[in-house]
């Protein structure tokens, strides 16, 4: 790590992740010795008068490390199309130069970008909004730690392609990266205070004056956004409070023993998730980084792999992750609150890309797509053939000419290969299921219907 140039920050939480591994850990939180989060104040119930001076205090970062190759993209995935031509990038760029003018605040706003996506965003930048990206300390690189042999812990080999040695430690790295890139440190001395960060594919998190303001105010030093689970989100992580020492703790899907499944997934017990929207005090981050001698410590996330993923006979690894969402555990004095779903509208498959393309929703003045009022307040439920429409070039093939409306759609479920487009309208619930290998097209209005093509 240090002959790749890696810094010290990112080598020190490596060493902590490494000693949890190789002493028997295995990163698992059992459930006796965790306590579900009672209630948690609602932002919709926030009194507080917002305070505009405190954007000033303020920085805005998004998670831009993601290349989508679970969706078939070899970019940032952040650069591509959502809706009417603007990609997610161009939305962010447009919400933040929005909010600069509404509040008359030069609100700061920075990237973490992973060598993966970095020559793309900031050629994205440069060609589109010039003045954001000639601002100081616009990018930050994300960094990367060895795979590890599953069976000696050595690092990994890969002779075919040496990059394929290398892994992304997981949104965790948010940490290493403000310390080692010196952000942080210019953060503070530029006095910044207070830090607002989110997935560059959740459109929906908008720096929201009320919640900068109930975060300040009320003096947390780290403040989760959560929404409350439904039977879609029981297999995500949850929040619950650790019984040793009171403090709230984050506990992933990966750290759930295989007895305790059924407790982690009662929603009626564990009520609510993280959103991965998270506001920091950047002075107690520090406080927190001098404590552990230049790093954070983040408990271990250990996933199995191959060292070549589009080998499943190569060596099998071990990738050593963190998640940004765990450091609640190492702020005292840390919160959560619940906030709408409207701030939580990640795209994660090709589901949920086709409904933020469609006409269930649309663009606000300030550059949020929220939910079309004519959906009555509840999204369609998109179910496409996971085998068919895993990468976005198959969704592409299938809408050439546009996508089709699903303003009135309750439930569209799509079996096998279909083309649709701009005059295709789902009402109701409609199933569609070809059975052959020739596309079938799909055109006019389908309600309520079940059609079956041999």
């Amino acid at each position: 790590m240090e002959k790749e140039g890696i810094a010290q920050s990112a080598i020190s939480a490596f060493e902590s992740t490494f000693k949890s591994l190789v002493s028997g850990n295995t990163g698992i939180i059992p459930e006796s010795t965790i306590t579900p989060v009672p209630e948690l104040v609602h932002t919709d119930s926030i009194s507080t008068k917002p305070d505009v001076a405190l954007l000033s205090e303020t920085v805005v970062l998004k998670l831009n490390g993601g290349l989508g190759t679970g969706m078939g993209l070899d970019k940032a995935k952040s650069l591509l199309e959502v809706k009417n031509g603007d990609t997610f990038l161009d939305l962010t760029a447009k919400q933040v130069t929005c909010m600069r003018k509404e509040f008359g605040q030069n609100v700061k706003f920075m990237l973490m970008n992973s060598f993966s996506t970095s020559d793309d965003t900031l050629e994205f930048f440069k060609t589109k909004y010039p003045n954001l990206a000639a601002e100081e300390g616009l990018e930050m690189l994300q960094n990367k730690v060895p795979k590890l042999d599953a069976t000696t812990y050595e690092p990994a080999t890969c002779a075919s392609d040496t990059s394929n040695e290398w892994c992304p430690p997981g949104h965790g790295d948010l940490y290493a990266a403000l310390i080692g890139s010196g952000s942080l440190a210019a953060l503070i001395d530029g006095g910044y205070k207070y830090m607002f960060v989110s997935n560059s594919d959740n459109l929906g998190a908008t720096l929201d004056l009320k919640i900068l303001t109930h975060f300040a105010t009320t003096d947390a030093s780290f403040m989760m956004e959560c929404c409350e689970r439904t039977e879609n989100d029981k297999k995500g992580g949850h929040l619950a409070i650790r019984n040793s020492d009171k403090h709230l703790i984050l506990r992933e899907s990966a750290m759930c023993a295989d007895e305790d499944e059924p407790a982690f997934q009662d929603i009626t017990k564990h009520k609510f998730f993280n959103t991965n929207n998270l506001w920091i005090r950047l002075d107690k981050l520090q406080e927190i980084v001098d404590k552990f001698g230049g790093f954070i410590p983040l408990p271990m996330i250990m996933n199995n792999k191959t060292v070549d993923p589009k080998d499943d006979s190569s060596q099998k690894v071990v990738q050593l992750e963190t998640a940004m969402g765990a450091a609640i555990e190492c702020f005292d004095g840390a919160s959560a609150v619940i906030v709408p779903r409207t701030r939580f509208a990640p795209v994660k498959k090709c589901n949920d890309l086709l409904l933020l393309r469609s006409d269930a929703y649309i663009i606000t003045d300030d550059f949020r797509p929220v939910l079309n009022p004519a959906c009555g307040g509840v999204a369609p439920v998109i179910s496409l053939d996971s085998k068919k429409y895993k990468m976005v070039g198959a969704l592409e093939e299938a809408t050439p000419e546009g996508v089709p409306s699903l303003v009135a759609c309750k439930r569209l479920t799509v079996k096998g290969k279909i083309r649709m487009g701009k005059s295709t309208s789902f009402v109701g619930t409609v199933s569609i299921t070809n059975k052959s290998d020739e596309v079938q097209d799909i055109s006019g209005k389908i309600e309520d219907a079940e059609l079956v093509f041999p």
